[in-house]
């Protein structure tokens, strides 16, 4: 059965693109079949992740609150589960739809917008990236994160 994996991303969707990128790579690899949903705060952030390989994507709260229900796996920067960050992106919907999810959520810590996440030690986008690739794989694959 085909898996869902969110990937959720605002203002210009450079670390979603790099997620779907990545994300397709490692699951091909791993022979997990998976449609890709790329969901943006804005047009810039969709357009973004629609052309870095997204199967689908729609942009604003309605989008997010929908696709949420079903996905196997959601995906973004930490500030996907704050009500207001992201620069104002999230909405409070948005937020209760992404913690909501019956799916595994993986988040990458990035410490902006008031956001911080203490033992956490800064670490380059594309090593967070990585790690979070690693973990969808092993979501996707049953064997939890």
């Amino acid at each position: 059965m085909e898996k869902k994996v969110v990937v959720i991303d605002g203002q210009g969707g450079r670390i979603g693109s790099i997620l779907i990128d990545q994300i397709r790579e490692q699951l091909k690899k791993d022979g997990i079949a998976c449609s890709i949903y790329a969901i943006g705060t804005n047009s810039i952030a969709t357009s973004a992740m629609l052309k870095a390989g997204a199967d689908f994507a729609a942009t604003g709260e309605n989008p997010v609150v929908s696709n949420c229900r079903d996905a196997d796996c959601i995906v973004g920067p930490l500030g996907i589960v704050i009500a207001d960050s992201l620069a104002g992106e999230i909405t409070p919907k948005m937020a209760k739809a992404v913690g909501k999810s019956p799916g595994e959520r993986v988040l990458l810590p990035i410490s902006r917008c008031k956001n911080h996440v203490a033992g956490f030690r800064e670490t380059s986008i594309n090593e967070l990236i990585a790690d979070a690739v690693r973990l969808i794989s092993l979501a996707l694959r049953g064997e939890g994160c």
